[in-house]
């Protein structure tokens, strides 16, 4: 079992950055591909950035350029610096952990751009 648990979202204006940063628990962190996902309302959950165990990127084509996912294996940690953040950034930001068969997600962290 792997706990999972986001903060660093609020509110921003337009242009502005975030940090977000998910902590991990319960295993070992460095086994895992780590994920950031988003959900606005009304619309499906969608992958933002994914990091592997080599540290290996990817990210959709939405946010590259402005988003950079990076983790720390040390600290059991994965970070989602966001910049340059537009409104159509606005969601509900998910952790995700996923080896073969197991996937672990924490609560959701809101990020609101807004002027």
């Amino acid at each position: 079992q792997v706990q999972l648990v986001e903060s660093g979202g609020g509110l921003v204006q337009p242009g502005g950055s975030l940090r977000l940063s998910c902590a991990a628990s319960g295993s070992i962190f460095s086994i895992y591909t780590m994920g950031w996902y988003r959900q606005a309302p009304g619309k499906q959950r969608e992958l933002v950035a994914a990091i592997t165990t080599g540290g290996n990127t990817n990210y959709s084509n939405s946010v590259k350029g402005r988003f950079t996912i990076s983790r720390d294996n040390a600290k059991n940690t994965v970070y989602l610096q966001m910049n340059s953040l537009k409104p159509e950034d606005t969601a509900v930001y998910y952790c995700n952990a996923k080896r073969i068969l197991q996937s672990y997600w924490g609560q959701g962290t809101q990020v609101t751009v807004s002027s």
